[in-house]
C-alpha cells in the first residue's frame, strides 16, 4: 500500500541500496546532529544521554489501550478499565510514557515549531505499533479546528503521520476526518469531562467516506491521555463505515489525572 497521491508513486524512487550510499555520504559531509541539542548522534536523533531517559513500553501491557503492566498477566490481557468500559477504538499503542524527560520534545513539535522532530516520532511509533501497522490499511491523523490550525500553521498529528505512511507503505488519509467544532483545550478535564468536551466534535467528510468504509483504520497523534479524543474520532470512522479503528501515539500519560499537555 501506497500514499493515495496517484502521481506519487508514478515518481522514480531509488533502491534500498542507492538510497543507502546517498545517506552515507551525507553523513560524512554533515554528521548527523542530536535533535536534542546534546552530543553528536550516530544518526539522525536523540543523544545517547536522551534517548537512555526516554520510557519507552517495551513490557507487557493491557491488549486494548496499551497500558504498561508491572508483570506479565499473560497474552491478550486487558486492564480493568477497559474491561469495565470498551472503548470505541480496538487497541492503542504508545512508544513511551509522557513523563518530563518525552514532554520536552513532544511540546516542541506540538507548540516550537520543532517539526524536525516528526519523523523520529514516526519511527517510534514504527516499532511501538507495528502490529497495528501490519493490520491498518490506511492511516489518519487526529485534525486540529481549522481555526487552531490558522494559528500552529501545522498540525503535530499530521506531521508524523506523514512520514509514518513512508516507513510502514499503508496509505496515509490527511484529510479523512475534520474537527467540525473547535472544543476547549482538554487540560485540567476528568476523564467524563474530556469526553463531553469532544463529542460529536468530529466527522468523516461525505466525499471521504468511501475511502474508510470497509477499511482498518489507524489513528495517529501525540498523546494519548485518557483516550477521550481517540474515541471522539474512532466513533466517526466507525459511523462512516471503517471496519476497524486502532490508535498508535508517541506518549500516553500512565496516570489519566497526573498532568495536563
Amino acid at each position: 500500500m501506497g500514499f493515495l497521491d496517484g502521481d506519487a508513486d508514478a515518481r522514480w524512487k531509488p533502491g534500498p541500496r542507492a538510497t543507502a550510499a546517498v545517506r552515507t555520504a551525507l553523513d560524512l559531509l554533515f554528521p548527523p546532529q542530536s535533535l536534542d541539542g546534546g552530543a553528536p548522534a550516530m544518526s539522525g536523533g536523540l543523544s545517547a544521554a536522551a534517548w537512555s531517559t526516554i520510557p519507552f513500553i517495551d513490557g507487557p501491557l493491557c491488549d486494548g489501550c496499551g497500558l504498561p503492566f508491572e508483570y506479565d498477566l499473560g497474552a491478550s490481557v486487558r486492564c480493568a478499565a477497559c474491561s469495565a468500559r470498551p472503548r470505541a477504538f480496538a487497541r492503542a499503542r504508545a512508544a513511551c510514557l509522557y513523563d518530563e524527560t518525552s514532554r520536552g520534545p513532544i511540546l516542541q513539535l506540538k507548540h516550537a515549531d520543532r517539526t524536525d522532530l516528526a519523523p523520529l516520532f514516526a519511527r517510534w511509533i514504527s516499532r511501538s505499533a507495528r502490529e497495528l501497522l501490519d493490520e491498518a490499511d490506511v492511516l489518519a491523523p487526529v485534525p486540529l479546528h481549522r481555526a487552531r490550525l490558522l494559528g500552529r500553521r501545522y498540525n503535530q498529528a499530521a506531521e508524523i503521520a506523514r512520514p509514518l505512511g513512508r516507513l510502514s507503505g499503508v496509505a496515509y488519509l490527511p484529510d479523512a476526518l475534520a474537527r467540525v467544532r473547535d472544543t476547549a483545550s482538554q487540560g485540567g478535564k476528568s476523564g467524563g469531562g474530556r469526553r463531553r468536551n469532544v463529542a460529536a466534535a468530529f466527522a468523516v467528510p461525505p466525499a471521504k467516506a468511501r475511502l474508510v468504509a470497509g477499511k482498518t483504520v489507524l489513528l495517529i497523534d501525540d498523546v494519548m491521555t485518557t483516550g477521550a479524543t481517540l474515541e471522539g474520532c474512532a466513533r466517526a470512522l466507525l459511523a462512516a463505515g471503517a471496519l476497524r479503528v486502532h490508535a498508535a501515539v508517541v506518549a500516553r500519560v500512565k496516570e489519566s489525572s497526573s498532568r495536563s499537555i
